[in-house]
Parts: structure tokens; sequence; C-alpha cells
């Protein structure tokens, strides 16, 4: 079925709200899951995966600070997803590098991390070039990157698939996000073949220009956006959580 972008997003946003996410946080999920869709990005099939565990997020721990310095900052997510935590902790990271020239955020145990893109997306547009590394996957590695020149309206988008022989990834690196943000010099996106022992070699790469992005989006303020009508329908229903009747409980609590 069909769907208007305004559609989309006031449902999107009661979704969230439903399931507990913080004024500010769900406006930031809506955005980020339908600036992927509307430019061609498969959002919503993103969404789709982790919607089973929407309902998680809220009995997990905040995103903590593990350790942060002028120009550095690492964050635990506490496997929470990209949805939840992304937006603000790239904020971080923007802010440090307009006052130092350049900064690293590295966020920790992170899931849907394809959402960070509308983020990065931002800083471009405030005038930081800004690249963000992250993977996928054990035996076949997927490598991600993603970067947006400072002043630009569009990031580059490029996946390779890597096979592995018996490869594992270092505990601490798994469901990590390496983002770099700089004003002093244009980052350029791009992955590179991995030299650790059992790669094969790269099955696939996958390269999307921002001009494409940009196209993407023309045609979807054209055409609209299409989204399965299971998925409509659940994104709908959680969302009726905030529109609820007030219980007895609900009605004391008010004016307490």
């Amino acid at each position: 079925m069909h769907v208007s972008m305004v559609e989309l997003k006031a449902a999107l946003r009661r979704c969230f709200e439903a399931t507990g996410y913080f004024v500010g946080h769900y406006e930031d999920a809506a955005e980020m899951i339908l600036w992927l869709e509307k430019h061609g990005l498969a959002g919503l099939a993103e969404f789709n995966n982790s919607l089973p565990y929407i309902n998680q997020d809220q009995d997990k721990q905040q995103s903590t600070i593990v350790y942060e310095d002028s120009s550095a900052i690492v964050i635990d997510s506490h496997h929470r997803s990209s949805l939840n935590c992304i937006a603000a902790a790239l904020d971080m990271a923007y802010y440090k590098s307009v006052q130092n020239g350049i900064a690293t955020a590295t966020i920790r145990n992170c899931h849907n991390r394809m959402f960070v893109l509308k983020a990065l997306t931002d800083c471009g547009r405030r005038g930081v070039s800004v690249v963000a590394y992250w993977q996928n996957g054990s035996q076949v590695i997927t490598e991600h990157t993603a970067a947006i020149k400072a002043g630009h309206r569009y990031p580059n988008y490029q996946q390779s698939v890597i096979d592995t022989d018996n490869f594992q990834e270092d505990t601490d690196q798994e469901q990590s996000l390496t983002i770099i943000c700089s004003t002093r010099v244009d980052l350029t996106s791009s992955l590179k073949a991995r030299t650790a022992s059992g790669i094969k070699n790269i099955q696939k790469v996958t390269h999307i220009s921002s001009e494409q992005i940009a196209e993407n989006k023309m045609q979807t303020v054209e055409f609209g956006i299409e989204i399965p009508q299971p998925l409509w329908d659940s994104i709908n229903q959680i969302g009726e959580g905030v529109l609820v009747e007030s219980s007895e409980q609900s009605r004391k609590g008010a004016g307490a």
C-alpha cells in the first residue's frame, strides 16, 4: 500500500512513543527510518527486522560513557537499537570536532547501525565532514562505510561482502560503530580488503553515490512510499498504546 511521508512519520512517532522512547528520541527514530526509506536505502525493511525487539529497549540500561577526552568518546549502548541512541552520540562527536578540529566516537553494543546515515547527513549539512564504519556478520562479513563532505547534502555509501574462513570478530568489536568527524579535512569513504588471516576475497561491492541518493528522493517525492500492509498494521497497532483510555491510576497521577 502507498502512504504519504507525513502519514508514515506520524505513525512511527506514535509507535516509538508507545514503546517508551523519550520525547526527542521518538522524533529522531521516526526521522531516521523515514530518511533511509525516502532515499532508497530500505529504511522500512531495516525497521521491520528490529520490530520484534522494539519493546525491549525500554528495559535496557541507558547508554553510558566508557571513556572521554577532548577529541574522543567511547559509548556503551547496552544492546540498544541505534534508533534509540545514535543521534545523541553523533551530536557529541560533532561538537568535539567543532572545538578541536577532529573527533572520534566509538559506539559499542549498538544494533541497526544503518540508521546512522540520517545523523551523519545532518552533521555534513552543518559543515562537518563525517565517516562512519561498521561490520555485520561472522562467517560472512559485510563491511559498511558512509561518508559526507562538509557542506554537502547527501552522503556516499558502500558495502562490501567478504568471505571468511574460520574468522571471528574480537568480542570488543561486536556490534560496534566508529565515527570520525572533522572540520579540517574532507574525509573519504572507502572499503579495503581486510588483511587479517582467513580473508579469502571480497565477493561483492555495492556503492551508492550521493547523486543516486538524491535521485532516489526525487522518485519518492513523486510516487510516494510503498509499505507492506502487515508492517503498516503492526506500526499502528503498537502506536495505539499512546491513545489508550486513561486508567484509574493515571487519573490519580494527573495533577499530582
